[in-house]
């Protein structure tokens, strides 16, 4: 009975070490995103009947002119648990239709350990520094699974900012709980996330497993300083008497 146990153990031993080895841990590296606009949808949302005259013919031509998906790059570098996230510049913009929500406003570093993040946003060719804790978002895991850039990975739920519901996608593969724009907080590295009734999503196309060395990873330094309050007292202020374009616009420069 001893050997039969002593052998069993062996076995266990063996599987669990071979598991560990196969399963992969990144530490340190980057990962690119795109990020993807379905600008008919979006686009659609925004008629009513106060500007339908107007806008309808422009979202026809806009139909039989352009793709009905926008995308855009950025990078998210990570290591030591920090991160940086990066939007890659557009080489030609949208001269049809210029929102906030087919932008990328943000250069974002999380300093996860702290729970402190500084974002240098641009909203309407201006720059503000955002200095401010890490958002808190109640996250719900679920059993859903998924391969995203080579990476399995679970997928959670969460309501932010009272009314966005959000999918996201982590990977325990990658330790650090960071992940694309502002969204952090689960158990592992963020590498796809999804606003349904957004229309826009971020997927990671590919992850690069490498060392960072310790000064690429640094906080923004260029904007007028404020605190998440202070920056949404600004835009509100500013968009008093836009409508409905302005709480678009107020949601995309603050999500």
């Amino acid at each position: 009975m001893k050997n039969i146990i002593a052998i069993l153990a062996i076995i266990l031993f063996t599987n669990y070490t071979v598991l560990a080895q196969a399963k992969r841990f990144t530490p340190s590296g980057t990962i690119e995103f795109e990020k993807t606009v379905n600008m008919y949808a979006l686009i659609k949302k925004m008629i009513d009947k106060n500007n339908e005259s107007f806008y309808t013919p422009l979202y026809e031509e806009y139909k039989k002119q352009k793709p009905q998906f926008k995308k855009l790059k950025s990078t998210l570098t990570f290591s030591n648990n920090q991160t940086l996230y990066v939007p890659v510049e557009e080489t030609e913009g949208d001269q049809w239709f210029a929102s906030p929500m087919v932008t990328q406003n943000n250069t974002t570093y999380t300093n996860l350990a702290g729970g402190i993040s500084t974002t240098q946003k641009t909203v309407f060719e201006q720059s503000f520094l955002v200095k401010d804790s890490v958002r808190h978002i109640n996250w719900k895991i679920t059993d859903e699974r998924r391969d995203i850039a080579g990476y399995s990975c679970r997928r959670a739920n969460a309501l932010v900012m009272d009314s966005i519901y959000v999918v996201a996608f982590y990977t325990d593969e990658i330790p650090a709980s960071g992940g694309p724009e502002s969204f952090t907080g689960l158990p592992g590295m963020i590498l796809g996330v999804a606003l349904p009734h957004e229309n826009i999503t971020w997927f990671a196309t590919k992850v690069t497993d490498q060392p960072i060395q310790p000064n690429v990873i640094k906080p923004p330094v260029k904007g007028k300083p404020m605190d998440n309050k202070k920056l949404i007292e600004t835009i509100k202020s500013a968009m008093t008497d836009w409508g409905n374009y302005g709480k678009t616009a107020l949601k995309a420069l603050t999500l």
